[in-house]
């Protein structure tokens, strides 16, 4: 029995052998998915944030666009030109609401735009209370209106503001300087003006902290660019008979009076409508 047994063992033992070596075939095809799934998972999983990017960039760029045409669209635009009133000024009486300048010129050149000066001076506290009125005033006029502001220079420490006015514009900075330093001396009083005269390092100071570089800044105001502007500001005051201020000429024509800021200013708009029908 134990013999019989021995001989059926030698003859299976080939057959095992064989199916343990030559396993059944395996589609190749069908076990790779299965196999590299966690591959294409992961995969997928790394294409899809820039798939994502990529539908949010092409969905993000006109959106970008729209944007910037809607802040195009929302900037301000200068007001437009009101119609022309053939009888402008008429109603104003010379020697009360505005004096005739003779040989009158324009501080600088019209380029077809009626101009509009205010001889100002930052010591000045009547400049100071002019200041609001003209600012809200200023942004209102017509497209073909030019304002401009040139300091008086009636010696000593006006001069010197009006050299710190040419300095400041030379780096860009009066519309964020010009309020504030009437602030600084007016009302702040940490620059004295008129009350104890301020050294140019004192005025380069304060504009060293509305982005100016103080040693720039004083080389700056006695440069010979801002001496010659100083000496032109004076020149168009004595043309146009300027005896204080605040004070406004049309188009170098005309030194407007009035019984009070608001009537001053009044008085300017019926002069600037006077020149655009001229002008016609």
């Amino acid at each position: 029995m134990n013999q019989r047994l021995a001989l059926l063992s030698l003859l299976l033992l080939p057959l095992m052998a064989c199916s343990r070596q030559e396993p059944a075939p395996v589609d190749a095809a069908a076990q790779a998915p299965a196999a590299d799934a966690p591959a294409a998972e992961a995969a997928s999983d790394a294409t899809a944030p820039a798939a994502d990017a990529n539908a949010a960039a092409d969905a993000g760029a006109p959106a970008a666009a729209g944007d910037a045409a809607e802040a195009a669209t929302d900037a301000p635009a200068p007001p437009p030109a009101p119609p022309i009133d053939p009888n402008a000024g008429a109603m104003l009486v010379e020697g009360r609401d505005y004096v005739e300048i003779p040989n009158g010129q324009p501080f600088e050149p019209r380029n077809g735009k009626v101009e509009v000066v205010e001889v100002f001076g930052y010591v000045c506290p009547a400049c100071a209370n002019f200041q609001p009125l003209v600012r809200s005033w200023k942004a209102k006029l017509p497209a073909d209106v030019r304002f401009t502001y040139v300091p008086a220079i009636f010696g000593g420490t006006w001069d010197d503001y009006a050299r710190a006015f040419y300095a400041a514009e030379s780096m860009g900075l009066v519309d964020k300087t010009h309020d504030a330093l009437y602030q600084a001396i007016h009302l702040d009083q940490t620059l004295k003006g008129e009350r104890g005269r301020d050294s140019v390092q004192d005025i380069a100071a304060f504009y060293g902290k509305h982005g100016a570089d103080p040693k720039q800044f004083a080389s700056t105001m006695s440069s010979f660019a801002i001496n010659a502007k100083v000496s032109r500001a004076k020149q168009f005051a004595m043309r146009s008979q300027i005896g204080g201020t605040p004070s406004l000429v049309i188009d170098g024509k005309y030194l407007v009076k009035g019984s009070s800021y608001q009537n001053m200013l009044d008085n300017a708009d019926q002069l600037i409508a006077k020149e655009r029908a001229a002008g016609q």
